[in-house]
């Protein structure tokens, strides 16, 4: 259980610094293992490769911000269910980001992300 908790810790501290925080580089060079396997179509692999995708959407959004709705782990795996706003003012985006650790580092990325619509079917949100 202390190993879940760690990594599931891990995760967010790793999304917050990256991305809320805008530092990757050194969200990168403390929670990133020495290989970073990307699955996202529109991202290259490597840590690198990250940080500069990061630094492009703090540069293009800087108002951007991450809110992590829940956290899910399971052996290396841990799923990040977050919302993402571009602007303070958009309806955000609706992502799964899913991370496999090891030895206590990320090392591999996947995620989906969908738009928040302005109307839905149902009356639940989506978080």
């Amino acid at each position: 259980m202390a190993t879940l908790d760690h990594n599931k810790q891990t995760v967010i501290d790793f999304i917050t610094q990256a991305f809320n925080d805008k530092q990757p580089a050194d969200a990168v060079a403390k929670y990133v293992g020495p290989q970073y396997i990307q699955h996202d179509p529109q991202s290259p692999d490597g840590s690198a490769a990250f940080i500069q995708m990061a630094n492009g959407f703090a540069s293009q959004f800087p108002q951007l911000s991450i809110e992590i709705k829940r956290v899910i782990a399971e052996g290396d795996l841990v799923a990040a269910h977050i919302l993402i706003h571009m602007t303070p003012e958009d309806r955000g985006m609706a992502g799964v980001e899913i991370y496999r650790l090891q030895d206590g580092k990320i090392v591999e990325h996947w995620n989906v992300l969908q738009p928040v619509p302005e109307t839905a079917a149902n009356a639940n949100t989506m978080f």
